[in-house]
């Protein structure tokens, strides 16, 4: 493994353990040449996944997508980035669960829609907004109604 600090190749691993999400190792590697420490993940490699956007285009999944979307919902909302990162990795395990070789983008909307309102109502409406392509203030209205109504 290549040391961040100074490009030498070899590396010793100092210790070994499952990830937080489950899904892959953790190692924290100290670099022979510096003795810089530095921590690396290990993941099952999995055939791709493609996501079928609203035009017909198809594009490889890719979770870091979700992501910029979510944290733009939350811009200035309580929402930590660990629970940004939990959600994230919730539909990722969800989608990658399906096993599926394809899967529509409005479909991972609606997952992280379904995550995002436990989470945040009004981050939720902000994802809401941009995935259902709100075309007027009434649409809002109507989605802020269902939201209320869910509630009660």
């Amino acid at each position: 493994m290549k040391c961040v600090f100074c490009g030498c190749m070899d590396s010793k691993v100092i210790d070994s353990r499952v990830a937080e999400d489950g899904c892959s190792i953790r190692r924290r590697r100290e670099c022979i040449s510096c003795q810089h420490r530095f921590t690396t993940y290990e993941k099952i490699e999995e055939t791709p996944i493609y996501v079928i956007k609203s035009n017909g285009n198809r594009q490889v999944f890719d979770p870091q997508k979700i992501k910029n979307g979510i944290l733009k919902a939350c811009e200035k909302r309580p929402v930590s980035i660990v629970q940004i990162d939990t959600l994230v990795a919730d539909v990722e395990k969800e989608i990658h669960g399906l096993l599926v070789p394809e899967i529509s983008s409005a479909m991972i909307g609606n997952m992280v829609m379904d995550k995002l309102k436990k989470l945040d109502e009004v981050a939720y409406v902000r994802f809401a907004s941009v995935h259902r392509e709100f075309k007027d203030i009434n649409t809002l209205l109507a989605e802020i109604v269902n939201l209320v109504s869910d509630k009660k």
